[in-house]
């Protein structure tokens, strides 16, 4: 019986040692990245195996979203066309408020090939009843198609008053698409949306599971939130479908985020996201190009926009670098709320720097964890800032969940991605940056409201925390590359 123990322990230790070498030598991750899972492979035998497994791997497959028609709408002549226009200081702007920040613009169409729209007319929701009433009102009103993807789609009260709207459509000839993650819709299955699909409506899930209730992706997830209505509509922001985004779950209570109804141009773009995730969870199904996709869309109004997205088939963090391209070009202040703030250290600098500068930095989280572990890293996090002159508001009315930036009254940005390393590299991520004064001045004034539901953090209360506090802090740090 000894001799079967030693055996099995030397072999576990051989293969951490073999999954060591793999993850040093074959994977080419970051530095940071590679410490932290060395730990939990070292510290973990056996089952730290397996957690690699589960969240650890790299996603090797490139050029995962592929679609022909991005020629036919003309999407990369327009691109050369603005880039070659900035570079030649002839591109034209409608605002001031956008040609300040053209090196901005410049960086996204090189970065992530955002195209800059500046015909849009945008819509704030900080409040999920007002923004589901408004979506649904929307898709009501649908002649031609709805194009519908969430990271998390519950059946539930909601869910079940959306999917009636979208089978009623459906029984009316609008072409209706749903696409869900896998993992968001944790237990929600094609089968489950069965009358939808029956009247003509199509189903796809990103990244599906390969086995019954396991999924080994459980990294590189879906996370945006994309609904377009005959080409002409749009939203984007932090609102899943789910009862809880309306306030009803105890735990969390009221549910504060950012959600965006455009009307314009940057329709066609948020379009174009849709129809790639789609065609590479299609598997029969894709979307060809179709001229009613794209409408004419007439003049609704002039907030320059670009859409940017980012993900693990990137080589880049698109998003992440117009995060700290906004930190750069800071002159007044930086308002930021994020439910998880557990950024790399080039961005703890990036802000470090701006405090320092006398730029007045607020950051705003959440009074209550729904991830332990995240929660106490973002603790610690914003703690290393207060030091430098930060101020810190804990949301006191409910969840926060809106992931937001505003700059100068003048700079803003909405859209799915935190401040966390698994929005910047792990997940597929959208955003929509926003060069318009008196968009940015709303939810910047949004965030004023907010302080007076929050406590603020000072320095010296951080400095009191307790020793549990301090330990959960060091364990998550420990474990933020990760998270």
């Amino acid at each position: 019986m000894a001799q079967l123990i030693s055996i099995s322990v030397t072999a576990v230790f051989i293969l951490n040692i073999f999954l060591a070498i793999a993850l040093i030598f074959l994977e080419r991750r970051d530095p940071t990245s590679t410490w932290a899972w060395l730990l939990v492979i070292f510290f973990i035998p056996f089952f730290g195996f397996f957690i690699y497994l589960l969240l650890g791997r790299q996603l090797r497959e490139k050029h995962l979203f592929r679609w022909e028609g991005r020629s036919k709408i003309g999407i990369d002549q327009l691109i050369d066309y603005q880039i070659e226009a900035i570079e030649d200081e002839t591109l034209e702007f409608r605002l001031d408020d956008t040609a300040h920040y053209k090196d901005m613009i410049y960086l996204h169409l090189r970065n992530n090939h955002a195209v800059l729209t500046q015909d849009n007319d945008v819509q704030v929701f900080n409040d999920g009843a007002l923004k589901f009433d408004a979506l649904i009102n929307d898709l009501e009103q649908a002649k031609d198609h709805i194009h519908f993807q969430y990271y998390i789609l519950r059946l539930d009260t909601l869910g079940k008053r959306i999917l009636n709207v979208l089978i009623q459509k459906a029984k009316q000839g609008v072409k209706v698409r749903v696409l869900f993650d896998d993992i968001g819709s944790r237990g929600l299955r094609k089968r489950h949306l069965q009358e939808l699909i029956d009247n003509g409506g199509d189903v796809e899930a990103f990244f599906p599971a390969t086995m019954p209730l396991i999924n080994p992706r459980m990294n590189f997830r879906n996370h945006r939130k994309i609904v377009v209505i005959d080409g002409r509509i749009g939203y984007v922001g932090g609102f899943n479908v789910g009862d809880e985004y309306l306030g009803f779950n105890k735990r969390f209570g009221y549910w504060r985020d950012t959600h965006l109804r455009i009307e314009g141009s940057a329709v066609h773009p948020l379009q174009t996201r849709f129809i790639l995730d789609w065609n590479q969870a299609s598997e029969k199904n894709d979307i060809e190009y179709a001229e009613h996709f794209f409408p004419a869309i007439p003049r609704k109004g002039s907030v320059g926009m670009q859409i940017v997205s980012s993900g693990p088939d990137s080589e880049w963090e698109q998003i992440k670098d117009g995060y700290l391209k906004m930190i750069f070009i800071a002159k007044k202040y930086i308002y930021i709320q994020t439910p998880y703030f557990i950024p790399d250290v080039s961005f703890l600098d990036a802000l470090r720097i701006a405090c320092l500068s006398g730029i007045d930095v607020r950051i705003m989280i959440p009074n209550k964890p729904d991830h332990m572990f995240v929660y106490w890293a973002t603790y610690s996090n914003v703690g290393k800032l207060l030091k430098a002159g930060a101020r810190v508001y804990i949301y006191e009315n409910g969840f926060l969940h809106t992931k937001q930036i505003v700059v100068d009254d003048e700079l803003s940005t909405v859209g799915t991605a935190n401040i966390d390393v698994r929005s910047f590299k792990l997940n597929f991520e959208v955003n929509a940056f926003i060069y318009d004064r008196e968009k940015s001045r709303e939810l910047a004034e949004l965030f004023e409201q907010d302080i007076q539901l929050s406590t603020e953090l000072t320095y010296d209360m951080y400095l009191e925390r307790t020793r549990l506090i301090k330990l959960k802090e060091s364990v998550s740090r420990l474990l933020s590359p990760i998270l």
